[in-house]
């Protein structure tokens, strides 16, 4: 009777050692999966017999406890005897030098000696050996999938957490009114960065005209952080000396060394940061900053909570919004700004990935201005919201960021593709949507990338759908991602004309291509959008330059 457990295993994991299971449990043998913890989290049995549950973890704790003795080295197939003299091959599976768990196959008599004699052909080919072999590899293989998994995880967190500062930053760039108080403005700059950052208190210093003469006074805070005018003159002070040796901001903690300046106890670390301005103020602080700015205020917080220390990454991120209150409260920096960060970021996300492989440099930037046209055009004949025309556009210049967890050497390769490297380079749509997945703003964005190598008559992947249930957006890009693929020069072979890769589409119209989205796209201005694409971008689109509208684009998914 064929038996099942499944749990405890990520995602990845199980499809590996289910699909491992399919292949070895085809010899008539039996695939457990065992816990560093001594329990099950997978059994397949082939129904040819039963395994005894007890037996195998037993086994597996063995595995483990010979794989520790030996301090992590351990990572041949070994073998274990049970009852009644069948036996079990094992190996450990690791992620780095961890072991994550024990693979068993569960021979029994039929496979263990029946076929096995010494100094024979049989021995080094039989079906022990064969299994041997195969769980040798899924240990190697198990190995770079966790590698993989770790790589994927720490984007999406990175990704997540960059995500954050961007919604902060729109947030106060979008609540820039002229009629709206500082303090309101400051507030809600101090409540937002806490919300990321967390700190016991935070507090915004401003540099107004009281009685008379400039001084420093508190426009905003939050949590415990007591500022008197006299704490205000010692942070202004210090932080001038930081400014004047070259730093970007007062950083101070007993974390690594002893404290540079007396604090009071109640301090265990602190950060201060200044607010520029283009208002030449008079005042103690340094005169001028490179560009001609002076310093209006400052940003202090103190006591890092889930951190020993504040760190470079969080000068950068008060910085930041530190220059947005001086903007609001200077009214001379531009607005503009600040909304190109959120562009500038999503296309340094792409030139990363763009990175990996240099043949395909630019390739995002032009998909998403491709997609974006195409969009454009469908417009005229059913329209679409200018908020989806947006989302078209973003997916297109995120739609290779699963390639992030792709290998180098197979995105790199200059020679076909193996069966086995193809493979791995069909699962960057599911991995950038699993990236994108994890940020629930960026989930009108995920169907673009899943399906953008969908195939009209359903041949393509990852999920073999048809013209009529690919999404919209997954037809556009695809089609995008097509045309520049084909009007790019590539190692293999040289770029096609624009004649020819009309050609080629017309061809695929109704198999590869959307029938709708596709001859709109043959029957629009191709040469303008070439010529567009060759200028660099730099010529101006509608009412707006690209880098205009991306940041445009970047708005419609911030709410």
């Amino acid at each position: 009777m064929l038996k099942t457990v499944d749990k405890k295993l990520s995602l990845p994991q199980s499809r590996e050692l289910k699909k491992f299971a399919g292949r070895v449990n085809k010899f008539g043998v039996n695939f457990a999966f065992c816990v560093p913890n001594g329990e099950l989290a997978l059994l397949r049995e082939s129904g040819k017999f039963q395994s005894d549950e007890e037996q195998l973890i037993k086994a597996g704790q063995q595995a483990l406890s010979r794989n520790n003795k030996a301090k992590g080295v351990v990572s041949e197939v070994q073998i274990f005897e049970l009852d009644k003299g069948a036996q079990v091959l094992a190996a450990v599976l690791k992620s780095d030098n961890d072991a994550v768990g024990v693979a068993l196959i569960d021979l029994r008599e039929n496979t263990t000696r029946s076929d096995n004699k010494v100094g024979t052909e049989k021995e080094k080919y039989g079906p022990r050996e064969i299994l041997r072999e195969m769980l040798s590899f899924l240990a190697e293989n198990f190995r770079a999938i966790m590698k993989a998994e770790k790589q994927i995880e720490m984007v999406s967190t990175k990704l997540a957490q960059t995500y954050e500062e961007l919604v902060l930053l729109h947030k106060l760039s979008t609540n820039m009114k002229v009629t709206e108080a500082d303090a309101i403005f400051l507030q809600m700059a101090c409540d937002g960065l806490t919300e990321i950052v967390n700190v016991e208190g935070i507090a915004i210093l401003l540099e107004k005209m009281i009685d008379g003469e400039k001084r420093l006074s508190l426009a905003a805070g939050l949590g415990l952080i007591d500022i008197d005018e006299q704490m205000g003159l010692i942070l202004k002070k210090r932080l001038t000396e930081e400014i004047n040796k070259g730093n970007e901001a007062l950083l101070d903690s007993e974390v690594d060394s002893p404290f540079k300046y007396e604090w009071s106890n109640n301090i265990k670390n602190i950060i201060g940061v200044p607010l520029w301005g283009k208002e030449k103020t008079g005042g103690h602080f340094v005169e001028k900053g490179r560009d001609g700015s002076s310093i209006i205020g400052l940003m202090v917080a103190i006591n890092r909570l889930d951190k020993p220390d504040f760190d470079s990454t969080d000068v950068k991120l008060f910085n930041s919004v530190a220059n947005g209150c001086a903007v609001f409260v200077d009214n001379g920096r531009l607005f503009k700004d600040l909304e190109e960060l959120f562009i500038g970021s999503l296309r340094a996300l792409t030139s990363s990935i763009d990175a990996k492989d240099p043949y395909t440099r630019g390739h995002s930037e032009r998909v998403a201005f491709i997609s974006r046209w195409i969009a454009e055009r469908i417009t005229e004949g059913k329209p679409l919201e200018k908020e989806q025309i947006h989302k078209i556009y973003l997916s297109g210049l995120l739609h290779d960021i699963g390639k992030m967890g792709i290998d180098e050497a197979v995105l790199r390769k200059k020679g076909k593709l193996t069966d086995r490297e193809l493979n791995q380079m069909r699962m960057h749509p599911s991995i950038g949507a699993a990236i994108l997945s994890e940020i629930k703003q960026m989930r009108d964005i995920v169907p673009g990338v899943l399906h953008h190598h969908e195939r009209a008559d359903g041949k393509g992947y990852p999920g073999g759908l048809t013209a009529e249930q690919t999404p919209l957006t997954g037809k556009i890009i695809g089609l995008a991602d097509s045309f520049d693929a084909m009007t790019s020069k590539r190692t293999y072979r040289n770029a096609m004309t624009i004649e020819q890769a009309l050609v080629e589409i017309e061809k695929g119209l109704g198999t590869q291509f959307d029938q709708q989205v596709g001859r709109i796209f043959i029957n629009s201005d191709i040469y303008q959008l070439w010529d567009i694409m060759q200028a660099g971008f730099s010529e101006i689109y509608g009412d707006s330059t690209l880098s205009e509208y991306g940041t445009a684009a970047v708005g419609s998914i911030i709410r």
